[in-house]
């Protein structure tokens, strides 16, 4: 008979299979299969087969974490390893608000009640953004009120979405309830779960989040929020003997959460208040003044990112000891506003510096400083802590913003295509630019220039064969009129001196004697010095650097003045096929100086060699 390869499980293949089979037989020899009844049977039987072999692959397919495409087998997988998927979560912005001109000096404080609304537009669509907690303030003697947060500063965050409410009543445990929240755009983060004694009942005891809680013991009210199979979230309680308190049986149970739009309300800048506050008897209107604009919003947490976040997070077994378990338990935790995490130990520091662990943080664009300020400390006191080991510091370090200028040369046959050299050179630094935005651009990121030159290769037949220039930059923000002594760091090993390239150079400024000049090498030496726009030298010893360190020192001259945000300094890398940073340090290019130049090459064109 012949065989059907595991492989080969697609309907023609499984039919063409089975008709060699019965070929093969003597009875069948000279059987015309498409002109004959038996031709139908052959389609059930390979229909079947195939059908079968799709729902074992797809089944065994869906087993495993890796290799499973259905969300809710995501999911599942994720929920055994103990991993909490995040949910949609709503922009949030930070505002100052107060009531002016009262003129009333007997009402001592004002309080501004939860899911207080404020409403604001991003691209013509209006958005509701609300107050999570009750907030209060105090005159000031003249009828003046400025709003307090929890934390005694004038900072408020509101957080876009619209309130709503769910209700459950708990049955007998033997009834195995379920408490489904049917909504997905829920933001679990602002979720607030109160039980009450019974249905009639105005006291109430307050349940938190299990990931918000360090220690449980009996006494404990906590709730398990998680994402369903069919896209709600259900809410899970205790059953009284592990988990803390259970509800019990007629107990009423009252969820109120912010429904959210995610990442389509980032960006906001101007908010109103719905509502007017009463002072006196008399109503005036709140005051809103943004001190960071709305971001942070985001959609559910994507099935490639749960798949890779996962087995990091099972992996650390809620506890911090390695540079991965900060990474992950951070991500896990607040991903909201932060996009990547990277960690070392001291002894990995340069230079070592032991009993502490360094923490870079990439936040998300638009994300204010004063909220960067609050989830660091957050991070320090919820997580290291509670789950570090004791004697170990958290420190924490900006990312090192390293850029890339790029020359790209490749040789253009304008005969195999409709597109101008310019349009094709645009397309290819286009090429390039999104190459950084998907790949790069996040710590750990390897820049590896052979695989960017494939890249450019396939974009058009036309392209005959490419290569490029790489040097590494860092930007330096000098004081001005003071003396310099610095050092920049660069995250690889330079190139040595040599008697015909200048491995380093830099944008120009002014000196303190008001000479336009730029910063290089001497030739054949790791000295520095700085040059005019036409090369003739005006210091001839302004630092130096070191290869093998990456180290670029500069002493002795002065900045007066310079173009921008910040002066350039460019290196050429001993290895610019492979540019691998470490730590805190994230690869960019420098869009304003990487170029694509297109030389003609007429490939069918004859030539001649010579006279």
């Amino acid at each position: 008979m012949a065989l059907i390869k595991s492989s080969d499980l697609d309907f023609d293949t499984i039919k063409q299979s089975l008709k060699s089979h019965f070929e093969q037989q003597s009875e069948f020899s000279d059987y015309d299969f498409e002109a004959a009844g038996l031709s139908n049977i052959l389609d059930v039987l390979a229909y079947n087969t195939h059908l079968n072999g799709l729902i074992a692959n797809v089944g065994l397919n869906e087993s495993f974490l890796t290799s499973a495409q259905l969300r809710s087998s995501v999911l599942a997988h994720a929920e055994t390893l103990g991993y909490n998927v995040r949910s949609r979560t709503g922009s949030f912005a930070t505002v100052n608000l107060s009531i002016t001109g009262t003129g009333n000096t007997t009402t001592n404080t004002l309080t501004l009640p939860a899911y207080t609304t404020f409403t604001t537009s991003v691209d013509d669509v209006t958005y509701s953004f609300q107050t999570t907690a009750a907030i209060t303030a105090t005159n000031d003697g003249s009828g003046n009120f400025t709003f307090l947060g929890a934390d005694g500063t004038a900072n408020i965050t509101i957080t876009e979405g619209v309130i709503k409410t769910k209700t459950f009543l708990i049955g007998d445990v033997n009834d195995e309830q379920i408490y489904v929240i049917p909504d997905a755009t829920i933001d679990t983060s602002t979720l607030d779960v109160k039980v009450y004694d019974s249905i009639s009942s105005s006291s109430y005891t307050e349940y938190v989040n299990i990931n918000d809680t360090v220690r449980i013991d009996e006494n404990s009210t906590v709730y398990i929020i998680r994402e369903v199979p069919n896209g709600y979230f259900e809410l899970t309680f205790s059953e009284g003997n592990v988990l803390g308190k259970a509800p019990s049986a007629g107990n009423k149970v009252i969820a109120t959460y912010l429904s959210t739009k995610g990442a389509s309300a980032n960006g906001a800048s101007l908010f109103v208040a719905s509502d007017q506050v009463n002072v006196g008897g008399t109503d005036y209107n709140i005051t809103v003044t943004t001190v960071a604009n709305s971001a942070g919003g985001d959609e559910k947490e994507s099935v490639a990112s749960i798949k890779a976040n996962a087995p990091i997070a099972f992996a650390t077994q809620q506890r911090m000891v390695t540079a991965e378990d900060y990474k992950a338990l951070i991500l896990e935790n607040y991903s909201s506003t932060v996009s990547d995490v990277v960690a070392w130990g001291g002894n990995d520091n340069v230079p070592p510096e032991y009993g502490v662990v360094f923490v870079s943080l990439n936040f998300k664009t638009g994300i204010a400083d004063s909220v960067k300020t609050t989830v660091k400390n957050s991070i320090v006191s919820q997580l290291s802590d509670n789950l570090g080991i004791m004697s170990i510091d958290t420190k924490f370090t900006d990312p090192v913003n390293t850029f890339l200028e790029i020359t790209t040369r490749f040789n253009l046959d304008p005969n195999l295509t409709s597109d101008t050299t310019q349009t094709v050179q645009n397309n290819v630094q286009s090429a390039i630019n999104t190459y950084f935005t998907t790949n790069l651009s996040t710590f750990d990121a390897v820049f590896r220039r052979s695989s960017l030159l494939a890249e450019i290769d396939d974009l058009s037949p036309a392209i005959l064969n490419s290569k490029m220039d790489i040097k590494i930059q860092q930007r330096w923000t000098p004081s001005l009129n003071t003396q310099i002594s610095t050092t920049l760091d660069f995250p690889v090993v330079l190139s040595q001196p040599n008697g015909t390239d200048r491995i380093i150079t830099s944008s120009a400024f002014r000196d303190e004697n008001n000479n336009l000049v730029t910063i290089r090498n001497v030739l054949d030496s790791t000295k520095l010095e700085a040059v005019d726009s036409l090369g003739v030298v005006v210091k001839d010893n302004i630092g130096s650097y070191s290869p093998t360190d990456g180290v670029i020192t500069l002493t002795g001259i002065e900045v007066s003045s310079y173009s921008g945000t910040a002066i350039k300094v460019s290196a050429i890398p001993a290895n610019q096929s492979t540019i691998k940073p470490l730590r805190n340090y994230i690869l960019s290019i420098d869009t304003d100086i990487s170029t694509s130049i297109a030389q003609l090459d007429f490939q069918n064109t004859p030539t001649s060699i010579g006279t």
